[in-house]
């Protein structure tokens, strides 16, 4: 199966090697698509200067040493080179995309690759600040997993701390059946905010508060069979959230800070005994080179404080040494706000200086922007407070229902699509923007039937499988020949070809806009062929047929593409 972009670079860069020699055979043909032809190859600007020629005699000597099997060449303006496909070739490719089970999506050598993302803290409930890292970690472990690689999901949960001294104390004081059911209903905030508030301004409260931090981290088995309690009604709430917006995250996937909590000790004595960290004002410090702060002092990393306490970069590098040593990642993957951007660069120099990371490990920070709201300030409430999730997940759903009201189902098929209607809607507004840019919260704008939205994704399989359903045909019956008359169908069969390039590309640079960008181009070039070339009513059987199987092609790379950004299809819309 053949991208053809990638065919394109190799044979540029076999020309490049005939052309200048070999040590140019690696260089990048910068292919871009092109609207003067299907692409159009940059490299000759770049390279001209270092051969101390001018662009177009290197594009010409390019063009006069390429392949043009199933291509044809074109020198233009000051050195582009446009690069145009044979119709036979781009039917060919498409018709064999269509017996393939991947659709073109290449199966490289499996790699173990851990995906942390979701991680709200068990404390409190969930808000609308955990979306995106929610549903842009599933949208890579999804990715990963399709590729072939061995997807470890972790849930990096806040599940541990001194905090817990005073929740535990406060579910007593309330009484454990009320406390449970207010944590399991989603109100943790609540359940917090009331604990605080007496940690803050009742001494008595706040003294036995500090006591049940010892027993806590002792053993006590009571105050365990507490946190315990207090953890699995938590869970409960998170499984719901999770359910609702149908991610992959499971119980068995749950990683929390409680868990690297008997690693900590070790952890510090390693890196103390390697001499990577060392005493500085009572504290355990690394300092990795290159960071100070503002008094241009080093800056130090503290994994364990003067009082012998432990922080959340004593965790995190105990998760590495875990995830390295004992589960074998090739590559680690942390979905996780931009603010943290510091901690994570400190963090992974740290874990360099140790040797936990080495060259045949890749951490990486996938930096997550704010949700905005209308007025470009954090996204909140009109009193100030964070949205709940479950609540902004439900108004989704109400508002979708209200988009399709008028469409005629009944009851049940209504309010089933609407969920999926919402949820689509939703989670495609977040991952169609580049994961580290801040986004507007709009539902408007999200529900819309038509521009880059999940809705109009959505819409468009629907009205493939209305044409299979009208005909009385099963999409998968349908296996071509495919043969190119009309633009619009040459279009069409040339975005096809791309879906694999581009699924890999998401896996490769961590950017599921990526995919979204490529479906809704996919959906577009759908819409002008559907506009201008009759399928069932096709003049020629055998146009109808290859018509046919270029609407089953696209099904089949719509419904993949949005499963990979984990957002359901309605049968009908």
């Amino acid at each position: 199966m053949t991208d053809p972009q990638l065919v394109l670079t190799e044979r540029v860069q076999q020309a490049l090697g005939s052309a200048f020699g070999p040590e140019h055979a690696t260089e990048d043909p910068l292919i871009r698509p092109s609207q003067f032809a299907d692409y159009q190859a940059n490299v000759a600007l770049s390279l001209a200067k270092r051969l101390r020629c001018a662009p177009r005699e290197v594009a010409q000597a390019i063009a006069d040493h390429l392949d043009t099997t199933d291509v044809s060449v074109e020198v233009s303006g000051p050195g582009f080179l446009n690069l145009t496909l044979r119709d036979g070739w781009i039917a060919e490719q498409a018709a064999r995309r269509l017996l393939d089970e991947r659709i073109g999506v290449p199966q490289p050598a499996p790699q173990t690759v851990i995906v942390d993302y979701s991680a709200p803290n068990a404390a409190k409930e969930m808000h609308v600040g955990h979306l995106r890292t929610t549903i842009v970690g599933d949208t890579l472990a999804r990715t990963h997993e399709h590729l072939g690689n061995q997807v470890i999901r972790q849930n990096h949960l806040g599940d541990w701390g001194t905090q817990f001294g005073m929740l535990i104390e406060h579910l007593l004081d309330i009484g454990e059946e009320e406390a449970l059911g207010m944590l399991a209903a989603g109100d943790g905030n609540a359940f917090y905010q009331a604990a605080r508030h007496k940690f803050d301004n009742d001494s008595e409260f706040q003294q036995r508060s500090r006591r049940r931090v010892p027993l806590l981290q002792g053993g006590d088995p009571e105050t365990l069979r507490l946190w315990r309690e207090f953890i699995e009604y938590s869970n409960r709430y998170f499984r719901k959230v999770y359910r609702t917006l149908g991610v992959t995250l499971t119980d068995e996937d749950i990683a929390g800070e409680s868990m690297y909590n008997p690693m900590l000790p070790d952890v510090c004595d390693e890196l103390e005994r390697t001499g990577v960290a060392e005493i500085s004002e009572g504290a355990l410090c690394v300092f990795p080179p290159g960071f100070k702060g503002r008094d241009d002092q080093p800056l130090p990393l503290i994994v364990r404080k003067s009082d012998g306490g432990y922080g959340y970069a004593t965790t995190d590098l105990a998760a590495i040494r875990y995830r390295v040593r004992d589960l074998k990642a090739d590559r680690i993957l942390y979905v996780v706000g931009a603010t943290q951007s510091l901690h994570f660069q400190m963090v992974f120099a740290a874990a360099r200086m140790a040797g936990w990371l080495h060259d045949d490990v890749k951490a990486e920070h996938v930096q997550i922007g704010s949700v905005l709201g209308s007025d470009g300030k954090m996204f909140k409430t009109r009193s100030g407070e964070s949205i709940k999730l479950t609540d902004l997940l439900d108004e989704a759903v109400v508002r979708a229902e209200a988009v399709i009201a008028d469409r005629g189902y009944d009851p049940e098929a209504r309010r089933q699509i609407a969920r999926q209607v919402g949820m689509g809607a939703v989670k495609y507004a977040d991952l169609s923007v580049s994961h580290d840019s801040e986004y507007v919260f709009d539902f408007d704008r999200m529900l819309a039937l038509t521009g880059n939205t999940g809705p109009y994704l959505q819409y468009a399989t629907a009205r493939i499988r209305s044409i299979f359903r009208n005909g009385g045909i099963e999409p998968e019956s349908i296996t071509g020949p495919i043969t190119l008359g009309h633009p619009a169908e040459r279009a069409l069969a040339l975005q096809l070809l791309g879906f694999g390039s581009v699924v890999a590309a998401v896996a490769q640079l961590s950017e599921p806009h990526r995919l979204c960008n490529y479906l809704f181009d996919l959906a577009q070039a759908f819409t002008s062929f559907y506009e201008s070339c009759p399928v069932l009513k096709a003049e020629e059987e055998s146009v109808r047929q290859s018509r046919l199987a270029l609407s089953a092609l696209t099904l089949r790379v719509l419904l993949r593409g949005l499963d990979l950004l984990g957002i359901e299809v309605p049968e009908r819309m």
